[in-house]
């Protein structure tokens, strides 16, 4: 005998309630529509499913183990609304984030936690690259978006790309760096002292040759390349190195006191930090919700970026 699901949920609510009418309320049914469905059912099994003059409603031993295979399918009923509406809303699914080493481990590390603070639902996969690796993922769908540096996006890429902060370049070293004891700071001594490498790659690497050439030399002393910024930075605070990195990831290291940026200003290129998606990626909530996020924390972080660049009296 094939039984209606629908009347094994209707039936689970009324148990469930101990009465029709907040049986149907629970389901959001009229009283008489429910009523009928538990005559109808009456009839076709031929046995009764409540214990008769007894209120609240007593099911049957018939009626309590069909109302326990509908509260089953009730259940799942209600957890697929769940999964629905969490999914419009953003607070499931998957984001697959990409983005350059400095910059995810400084600043978008500590954003991710937040975020899935927030919607611990969203499962977060995130990779490293910089911008050629980063929108060949992003063509090859083995990411949903990209946060990183671009200098100018060419036209006719099919990239969407929203500036989160702008960029600027600092030399950073350790806070009792010989060159910050200095009243009177000639920009050319940073070629007295050794330098770590940007990682291959990284349009850093550009920034430092730039530099160079621009304060009249051609090489200088690298004594460290190839690390991650956790390496590079506990490299710094142990020795006089001195490296090249945007101002935003001396600003993330502030509260330790153990690095700061080197009041030297240097040219870089007009570039900023955003997030990259494709310009036709079909909508996904939890994406949108995810750099919907990344946005704001930025908004609320620039004030506090600005005002630590403007603390610095910078030689030219």
């Amino acid at each position: 005998m094939k039984i209606d699901e629908r009347h094994l949920v209707q039936l689970a609510a009324v148990v469930q309630a101990g009465g029709v009418t907040e049986g149907a309320g629970l389901l959001g049914l009229t009283q008489p529509a429910v009523s009928r469905t538990l005559s109808m059912l009456e009839k076709r099994l031929g046995e009764p499913l409540f214990v008769k003059g007894r209120r609240p409603l007593q099911p049957t031993p018939l009626g309590r183990a069909l109302a326990d295979h509908g509260q089953a399918m009730l259940t799942a009923s209600r957890k697929a609304s769940a999964i629905v509406d969490g999914f419009r809303q953003g607070r499931t699914g998957v984001v697959r984030v990409g983005g350059t080493p400095f910059f995810m481990d400084a600043l978008i590390s500590g954003m991710i936690a937040a975020f899935q603070n927030a919607s611990p639902e969203v499962r977060l996969e995130q990779s490293y690259g910089y911008l050629p690796e980063l929108m060949a993922a992003i063509n090859a769908d083995r990411i949903d978006l990209a946060i990183c540096p671009i200098d100018v996006m060419d036209e006719g890429s099919g990239m969407q790309f929203q500036e989160v902060l702008p960029g600027r370049n600092v030399i950073a070293c350790r806070s009792t760096h010989p060159l910050m004891l200095k009243r009177k700071l000639d920009p050319a001594e940073v070629l007295d002292y050794p330098w770590i490498a940007p990682p291959p790659g990284s349009p850093l690497l550009a920034d430092l040759r730039s530099l160079v050439l621009s304060l009249g030399a051609t090489e200088i002393k690298i004594r460290y390349s190839g690390g991650s910024l956790t390496s590079a930075i506990h490299y710094i605070k142990a020795t006089d190195a001195l490296m090249i990195v945007p101002h935003s990831v001396v600003f993330a290291f502030r509260a330790e006191k153990a690095i700061t940026a080197l009041p030297v200003a240097i040219s870089h290129p007009q570039r900023a930090l955003g997030i990259l998606r494709r310009a036709d990626q079909g909508r996904a909530p939890a994406v949108d919700a995810f750099a919907g996020h990344i946005r704001k924390s930025f908004d609320d972080l620039k004030h506090l970026i600005k005002r630590h660049e403007q603390a610095v009296v910078w030689v030219a």
